[in-house]
């Protein structure tokens, strides 16, 4: 099987963090958000990965690289951002049967040891959500197989949002679903979406079920990034036990890089503290400070502190980018 990761987008909702570094290197929970959906799929047998990179994409190369050099991987640029199908046909050439399309930004708990025996045509893992309208969502038939993908409904009827999890068994057909889609310029505002194209399989009599997940964390927004570094650090990536500095309160659960350098400060709860940071005589809860920046008698909650960047002297929320200066006089 072929894994496509689409991540070529510029993450604008993360500025400005995303101005220095593609999305998908976001620190939570002690790693890019790139290592967690490659841990995720670390049991499945996957014959090769295909990553679609646009903006900064060498520092994706660059990460993969050197923290999975074992990984089979190819690496395709999408230069027009117009779409979910676009950035999957880059993949064409190298895909030959089953393929799993998993969006960079989705993290799941889902059993994906089945899939070598999965006997529907696709299956597209979804999740209820309150507000389905930002999404797509999955309508069903009464036998409970998928008739419809519908991208950004306007209703809220249907809520079982698609949560950027696919898998198809016979990937060039989906190509080739995806070249007619552009041929016939179908899309929806003014973009070319996966759902559109599947749309025009299961009009064809694709065999499509649904997988309901009850955990899908999102890194899209700032406040979706911190949430998913709780859930993270509430469920396996807390460290606070390794901690025996004198003067330092941890407050599980944390993540705190053995390099980090922390004096007369409390830490935590849900902080992930990277490589090379320096806290001295401050309290930092609910926040992700990346490696090498340096925080000094502050007081922060709900921050993301980007890599490099000095933090002094006050106490709110913040969100600094990467070798940026707040509080120094």
């Amino acid at each position: 099987m072929k894994v496509i990761v689409p991540m070529a987008g510029y993450g604008t909702r993360l500025r400005p963090h995303t101005y220095s570094k593609p999305k998908p290197l976001i620190n939570v929970a002690g790693k890019p958000v790139l290592g967690h959906v490659l841990d995720m799929l670390a049991g499945v047998a996957v014959e090769e990965y295909i990553f679609v990179t646009g903006y900064l994409g060498e520092q994706i190369e660059q990460y993969v690289g050197a923290q999975y050099p074992g990984l089979c991987a190819s690496f395709f640029e999408q230069k027009e951002l117009n779409g979910q199908s676009p950035a999957v046909l880059l993949g064409k050439e190298r895909v030959d049967g089953p393929l799993l399309i998993v969006f960079v930004d989705t993290i799941i708990e889902t059993d994906l040891s089945q899939l070598a025996h999965e006997p529907a045509d696709a299956v597209a893992w979804v999740k209820r959500v309150a507000d389905p309208r930002r999404f797509g969502v999955a309508e069903l038939a009464a036998d409970g197989s998928v008739r419809r993908l519908v991208e950004k409904p306007k209703s809220m009827d249907n809520n079982l949002a698609v949560v950027g999890f696919y898998y198809v068994k016979d990937g060039p057909r989906l190509m080739r679903a995806i070249e007619r889609q552009l041929r016939e310029g179908i899309q929806t505002a003014n973009e070319f979406f996966l759902a559109d194209a599947m749309q025009l399989l299961l009009a064809d009599g694709l065999h499509m079920r649904v997988q309901e997940v009850e955990v899908w964390e999102d890194c899209g927004k700032p406040e979706t990034v911190l949430h998913t570094n709780r859930y993270l650090l509430e469920n396996g990536h807390d460290n606070s036990s390794v901690n025996t500095q004198p003067d330092v309160i941890v407050v599980a659960p944390v993540n705190i890089h053995p390099d980090a350098q922390i004096h007369n400060s409390i830490i935590g709860p849900h902080v992930t503290i990277g490589a090379g940071c320096t806290i001295e005589s401050s309290i930092v809860r609910d926040s992700i400070v990346e490696e090498e920046a340096h925080i000094n008698n502050a007081n922060l909650s709900g921050s993301l502190v980007g890599r490099g960047a000095r933090v002094s002297g006050r106490a709110r929320r913040f969100n600094v980018g990467d070798f940026s200066e707040v509080g120094f006089e």
